[in-house]
């Protein structure tokens, strides 16, 4: 027990005290990435987590952990505000036998709740559970998919995710004809074959504790985390919620170009 206690905090950093009067952290942000699964350059999940979480960090007050696949000793983590993922789809992981329990429990107590790109899909099982939870869902049998270039729109210019950044032109991987919750706020969009298709949003889940959701498609190239625009849109979209005041210039990005830097491609 007191072996499993000491790698837990090697590898989360930020248990809740171990020490009587020892201060947790005020606002705890857990990224949650995967093994690679694209070609080099492209879902990056643990380099572009362990960037945004640097990101997250020049935030006073917030810290921010990356680990892979899921956050084990929830219990124990202080301050858990809400769960990032960017990874396979998170669908499949948050909602399967050894997960859901602990997962919507986390929800309920109004834990925060953030997809990025491949992480808002589901296997169709799981896609109205997901749906609740999310706010919108990508489902590759049932939706689509198109790499091009579009004015990345915001929907809603007063929402916090909006604050700092403008329109600008965008090459992404976008999922298209996505499937959302009634009660889901549509943020950003992009046009792809002249129809128009959103690729953020944000859900206040009702019933679950002030609990909020924030989805976004956005994230197949590596390029696209250089740039600052699309890192202040999902950092803005992170610390809302973990309910963290977001800045009207935005939230703080600028991280040093070595956190910026891919490592390099391994060889099977």
């Amino acid at each position: 027990m007191i072996a499993r206690i000491v790698i837990a905090v090697l590898v989360l950093g930020i248990l809740a005290p171990l020490v009587p009067g020892q201060e947790a952290a005020k606002t705890t942000i857990v990224l949650v990435g995967t093994q690679p699964d694209h070609p080099y350059a492209s879902h990056m999940y643990l380099h572009e987590c362990r960037m945004l979480a640097q990101c997250l960090r020049l935030t006073p007050g917030v810290e921010a952990v990356v680990v892979p696949d899921w956050p084990e000793n929830t219990d124990q983590i202080g301050g858990l505000k809400s769960i990032v993922y960017y990874s396979r789809p998170a669908g499949d992981i948050v909602l399967s036998k050894g997960h859901r329990e602990r997962f919507e429990k986390l929800m309920a107590q109004g834990v925060g709740y953030v997809a990025i790109h491949w992480a808002t899909d589901a296997n169709t099982d799981r896609s109205p559970a997901y749906l609740d939870v999310l706010g919108g869902w990508f489902n590759r049998a049932h939706s689509g998919l198109a790499v091009s270039t579009s004015p990345l729109m915001q929907m809603e210019p007063e929402h916090p995710v909006c604050r700092g950044w403008k329109e600008y032109p965008l090459k992404d991987e976008f999922y298209l004809n996505l499937k959302f919750h009634p009660k889901t706020q549509h943020l950003l969009k992009v046009r792809v074959e002249d129809k128009d298709q959103t690729v953020a949003w944000a859900l206040e889940r009702e019933g679950q504790g002030g609990g909020r959701s924030f989805g976004t498609t956005l994230g197949h190239f590596r390029e696209n985390f250089e740039i600052e625009a699309f890192r202040r849109f999902l950092i803005n979209g992170i610390l809302w919620t973990a309910h963290v005041e977001v800045p009207a210039a935005g939230a703080p990005v600028n991280v040093s170009e070595a956190d910026l830097k891919l490592p390099p491609e391994t060889k099977p």
